[in-house]
């Protein structure tokens, strides 16, 4: 185990999602060092920790943790609205370390990532609340939730492959895309995917590494 701060690296496809967590990192430098953000990169730099940020991604047994670390061998802390407990179990059995809900505060958060480099388990607390961080979207009032569907529409998704991988049932993605539609003024999937082209919702591809 390293001495001094925990080396992190943050790992989402949308730039917005991982600034947005790091920035929340940012007051407690002298426990976790946030050494490398990653938008559709692979993590380079030798880490403690993973945060893998759900936000329009793979999730539970499909995320591919040896993938994630390969660079060294880090521990992958999930970090997700998702917190059912079938979705939680398969991240588990696929090698994650814990798996977080994102509800929590700043301080539990860093916790965590301390608790999950020491070599604990960690599991979901918290509650279900637009409470963390930043995501696309979030300045023209979409909730995460509705914000991710949307992600996974501009991704192409159709609405039981958004189901399938946000792990929501169908109707409840139906709802989700109407709320958003509303909130955006869309009226059908070719200007709700426009609209998303436009405002932050294109995956960016980007590696900062904040030290060497």
């Amino acid at each position: 185990m390293s001495s001094g701060p925990v080396r992190v690296a943050i790992v989402n496809d949308y730039d917005i999602v991982v600034a947005g967590t790091a920035a929340v990192l940012e007051p407690f430098a002298d426990r976790v060092q946030v050494v490398e953000l990653d938008s559709r990169m692979p993590v380079v730099s030798d880490v403690d920790v993973v945060l893998y940020d759900s936000f329009g991604q793979v999730q539970g047994d499909s995320i591919d943790v040896k993938d994630l670390v390969r660079h060294g061998d880090g521990k992958v802390l999930v970090f997700s609205w998702n917190t059912d407990e079938e979705l939680v179990t398969r991240a588990m059995k696929a090698g994650a370390a814990g798996y977080l809900h994102k509800g929590v505060s700043a301080e539990e958060l860093v916790a965590a990532i301390e608790a999950v480099h020491r070599g604990e388990q960690v599991l979901p607390v918290g509650q279900d609340a637009d409470t963390f961080g930043r995501w696309p979207g979030d300045e023209h009032g979409l909730s995460a939730r509705e914000s991710e569907v949307l992600a996974l529409i501009c991704q192409g998704l159709s609405n039981q492959d958004i189901a399938e991988r946000a792990f929501l049932g169908i109707n409840t993605v139906k709802t989700y895309i109407r709320t958003a539609y509303r909130k955006i003024g869309a009226g059908s999937r070719t200007q709700a995917v426009l609209w998303g082209m436009q405002h932050g919702f294109e995956p960016d591809r980007r590696r900062v590494v904040v030290d060497d």
